[in-house]
Formats: structure tokens, C-alpha cells, sequence
């Protein structure tokens, strides 16, 4: 989740670090004249960055454009950002240059000065490790920033927000098979419809979900795909170019994931469809959340007054002047989170039309309200299958209770009776009071045999 630069420290156990005590010292005391908001990009986004520092100085060593004892302490220094040991030397605004390069050359910053500090035990300064000329070799902010947010983003998705949808949807599942004995009466524009299952109904949310998953799956091959290689405006300016190709067979060989470079470097840098696109699907897996999370609300409600067909697990209470009343807490906060889903995603497809001739100029926006949403919608992801759906209970007399009520059951003696004959009894059983049973035994339509085979069972409490 994405937190305020001293939200990030206290939770790091770290304390506030003077500015000459920063290895990145010029632009961490530049930026400080210009805060705008006190919020810094995601950590995992920093990581992503460093990691695409840690395989580009090894591979200027392997071609021979690189010294490989300055290669060997840029390696070092990198690796300990990329671990997260460093968190605290990136105080840069998300609302800063639109290419991220404040961000990245605070990591330039960083990263050189930690390699002279580990090469001549001084802190800072740009010899013999130059933030430029040695750890950006190769690179530029407008090809390093989309490539992170693609690897911060596709990283985020594999170790939190799909294990997160898979255990929903297991979860959800399981509640299906539990339920399957239960029979309820189902409901359409809010009205009583025809009886099911409630095992169907949780079979519908665990599908929800796993379309969910698919969706998100279906982004894959183009969140894989990197625009590393391209610098400044996508022509491969001052890279050499096997570069590229090898830094990102690293990426790959570390994350384990199938990294490649883009097909086409002027698309990579000049748009950000993918991250709109990604954005889209967790959005949508957002809205399904939320119409999972309303439909336990009102399926829960009550005690007594409401439907009152399940139960879901009290976690507190949940008001300060009723006592006894228990709220669905979860429910809630999933539903919160997806309206700022929703929020990012707007946010993500305006910056995405920020694109103007070779480079998209809103990418730290986009980096934060992405990773953002992935975190987000992970956590309540696994929120709502540990903390409420994994205790749920049916009530089953309340179940067969409301079928037995319900006027939508008379919607069985259609093929006996005809849909005229059958709406009569409807009606005369809503003035009277009576069930469709009653009504229906009443006028001497059908025997209790038929109503039986027809109906099923009466309740009985």
C-alpha cells in the first residue's frame, strides 16, 4: 500500500535523515523545495529500478564498457535498494517530472554514492563512481521508468494480487459445496424470484473471481514486455545494442519471469496502453468485489428485521449508541476500496492519454496509482476470504422459510395450471395473507399430492 514519505520511515523503524547525511544528496535537497504532496512512490517501484541497475552494470562490465571494479560496488549498492536496506534515501514527491526522472536520478544519486562509499569509504560524491556516466550507462529515465512500472506492476500482480483472488476464489468455493444442500429463494430487480441454491449463488461469486484472474492473466504477455533499450526517444541512442537484450535476460533470470524486450521501444515510451489496460482489468475485478461484498451485506442483514439467510462472523461492534448491533465491517471496507479503485483506474486512463509525441509525461502518477490498486484490491482480497467468507454460516430454517413465503413459488404450478390460473392464485394469496400451498388448497386447484410433487415439502419449524 502506498503510504506518505514519514508513513514509509515509521514503518521501517527509521527516523528522519538529515540531508547531507543522503547518499543522493543533490536531489534529495533540490526536491525538497518543492514537495506537493509529502507522498513518495512505491518502494517496489525504487526496487524495480535498482534491479534494472544491478544487471545493467553487470552487462557494460561483460562488454567491456565498464570497469569491473566500478561495476562490481554499483552491483553492491544497487542490490541493497533493490532489498528495500535504503528506503529512506528516496524522499522525491510523486508529483514531480513527468518522465520520473527526479525519482531516477535520485537513484542514480544513491546508487553511485553508496558505490564510492564502498570503494573509498566516503559518503556521496560522483568519483570514481559517476551517477551518470557509470550507473545510467546505457540508460535514460524515459526507457528505466516504463520498464520498472512494468516490472514493479507484474512482480505485484504474481506475489500479491493473484495469490490473493486464488484463495477468494477457493474460499468461495468451498462455500459452494457447503451450501449446495441449501435451498433459498432467489431474487431479481430486488423481488422475490424462483427457489435456488445458495451454493448456486456462491458458485457465482467463486466465477466472478476466476474470470477475474483470467482477465488480469490476459494483460501478462504485454506487462512482460519491457521498454528497456530505447533511452531517450526510442531510437537505442548510446546504448550499445546487446545491451538491452541482456540486462532483460537477467530481469527474467531473477524474477522468473518471462521478460522480454518490447517489439517496439517508440510505443513503450511514447504510450502507456498496457498499464491503462492493467489497470482496467483490476478495476473490474474491483467492481466484482464490491457486488460480492453488497450481496453478503443484504443476505446477512437483519438480525431480525432483514433477509437474514446467512451469517456472517462478528469482528466488532458496531455501533456507539445501540448495543448489540454487530455491522458487516469487511464487506464495507472492500467496497470502500473499491471506489478508490475506481478512482486510480480514472486517474491511470487520464495520464494515459498523457502520451505527446516520444514520451508519456504522467508516468510517477501512474506508477502510484497502479501499484496501488494491485495492493489494494490484493489485500482486500484476502481480507474478505479470511475475515469473513471462510466463517459464514447458512440459516437454513430462515432459507426455507422465505420459500415457503415467497409468492414466486407459485411460478412451479405453470405447467399444471397455466400462467393465467397460476397469477390468481398469486394474487388472492397476497390479499389473503396465505402462502401459494394455502391458497392454492384452498380453491381446490390441486390435490396435496400435486402440491407436493410441484411445491416440495412444507416447512415445518
Amino acid at each position: 500500500m502506498v503510504m506518505t514519505l514519514r508513513q514509509e520511515r515509521d514503518s521501517m523503524g527509521a527516523v528522519e535523515v538529515p540531508a547531507d547525511a543522503y547518499y543522493g544528496s543533490q536531489t534529495a535537497r533540490a526536491v525538497a523545495n518543492f514537495q506537493v504532496s509529502g507522498l513518495v512512490l512505491p518502494a517496489a517501484l525504487v526496487h524495480a529500478m535498482a534491479l534494472v541497475k544491478v544487471h545493467a552494470a553487470r552487462v557494460n562490465a561483460d562488454l567491456g564498457l565498464l570497469d569491473a571494479r566500478l561495476a562490481g560496488a554499483i552491483i553492491q549498492a544497487a542490490r541493497e535498494v533493490a532489498e528495500g536496506r535504503l528506503d529512506h534515501q528516496f524522499p522525491v514527491d510523486v508529483f514531480q517530472t513527468g518522465s520520473g526522472t527526479s525519482t531516477h536520478m535520485n537513484l542514480n544519486e544513491v546508487v553511485a554514492g553508496r558505490a564510492n562509499e564502498i570503494l573509498t569509504g566516503r559518503r556521496g560524491g560522483r568519483e570514481p563512481v559517476h551517477p551518470n556516466d557509470h550507473v545510467n550507462m546505457g540508460q535514460s529515465s524515459n526507457d528505466v521508468v516504463p520498464t520498472a512500472i512494468h516490472v514493479a506492476a507484474r512482480r505485484a500482480v504474481a506475489d500479491d494480487l493473484k495469490p490473493a483472488l486464488v484463495r477468494l476464489a477457493s474460499v468461495l468455493e468451498k462455500k459452494e459445496s457447503e451450501f449446495k444442500p441449501v435451498v433459498k429463494i432467489g431474487r431479481t430487480h430486488l423481488q422475490d424470484a424462483v427457489p435456488m441454491g445458495l451454493g448456486d449463488e456462491f458458485s457465482g461469486y467463486a466465477a466472478q473471481v476466476r474470470l477475474g484472474i483470467q482477465r488480469i492473466d490476459a494483460v501478462r504477455p504485454r506487462l512482460e514486455e519491457l521498454a528497456l533499450g530505447g533511452t531517450a526517444v526510442g531510437t537505442g541512442l548510446n546504448a550499445d545494442p546487446a545491451f538491452a537484450p541482456a540486462v532483460i535476460r537477467g530481469l527474467a533470470r531473477e524474477t522468473g519471469i518471462g521478460f522480454v524486450e518490447t517489439r517496439n521501444h517508440f510505443q513503450a515510451q511514447a504510450a502507456q496502453d498496457t498499464a491503462v489496460e492493467l489497470s482496467g482489468a483490476v478495476k473490474t475485478v474491483a467492481i466484482s468485489l464490491v457486488k460480492i461484498a453488497n450481496d453478503l451485506r443484504w443476505l446477512a442483514s437483519g438480525p431480525r428485521c432483514g433477509i437474514g439467510e446467512i451469517n456472517l462472523p462478528a469482528l466488532q461492534p458496531g455501533s456507539s449508541i445501540m448495543p448489540g448491533k454487530v455491522n458487516p465491517v469487511i464487506p464495507e471496507a472492500v467496497i470502500q476500496v473499491a471506489a478508490q479503485v475506481v478512482g486510480n483506474d480514472a486517474t491511470i486512463s487520464f495520464a494515459g492519454a498523457g502520451g505527446h509525441f516520444e514520451l508519456n509525461t504522467m508516468l510517477p502518477v501512474i506508477a502510484y496509482n497502479l501499484l496501488q490498486s494491485i495492493a489494494l484490491t490484493a489485500a482486500a482480497a484476502r481480507i474478505l476470504a479470511d475475515k469473513c467468507i471462510d466463517g459464514i454460516t447458512a440459516n437454513r430454517n430462515v432459507c426455507a422459510a422465505n420459500i415457503e413465503r415467497s409468492l414466486a413459488l407459485v411460478t412451479a404450478l405453470v405447467p399444471e395450471i397455466g400462467y393465467d390460473r397460476a397469477a390468481a392464485i398469486a394474487k388472492a394469496a397476497h390479499a389473503s395473507g396465505r402462502t401459494i400451498r394455502e391458497e392454492a388448497r384452498a380453491g381446490g386447484m390441486l390435490d396435496e399430492a400435486t402440491l407436493h410433487r410441484l411445491l416440495g415439502p412444507p416447512f415445518t419449524t
